[in-house]
């Protein structure tokens, strides 16, 4: 079984996924959004796919941790995601985390293209992996 990681966007999602034994983290391809009833049918297939158990979607808090709008649309489309697939959602804070993805695309030179291309994915591969992190240290300490 493995966990989804998203990083949601009006326009594109992010997306990655942990192996099997959710210890590691794994970018997919970028999705584009497209309408309800398209956008559910891709995440069933993709669900199908993986064997994806459990979703984390990245909760965009202000840096004051307050709540700003995103958060609301976030939310709404974690409810949605919810009640289309049957799954638990976790929402997990995600600030600095396409700060944090922009800065691995630097460092490997990517283009402003890449770049542009890529950091949806790299941000759900640090979402999902703070989370799976996160699980390890909650079990370690019990």
């Amino acid at each position: 079984m493995r966990i989804l990681g998203i990083d949601f966007g009006d326009k594109s999602i992010g997306l990655a996924v942990s192996d099997p034994l959710q210890i590691t983290a794994q970018a997919l391809a970028r999705y584009r959004v497209k309408n309800k009833k398209e956008d559910g049918e891709y995440f069933k297939k993709l669900v199908k796919r993986y064997d994806i158990e459990e979703i984390v979607i990245g909760l965009p808090l202000m840096m004051d941790g307050s709540r700003g709008h995103r958060v609301q649309k976030t939310q709404e489309f974690g409810d949605w995601l919810s009640q289309c697939l049957g799954l638990p959602i976790t929402f997990w804070d995600e600030r600095l985390t396409t700060k944090q993805a922009l800065q691995v695309l630097r460092q490997l030179k990517a283009t402003p293209q890449e770049r542009k291309n890529a950091k949806d994915r790299i941000s759900a591969v640090i979402i999902l992996s703070d989370y799976l992190e996160s699980r390890r240290i909650v079990s370690h300490d019990r």
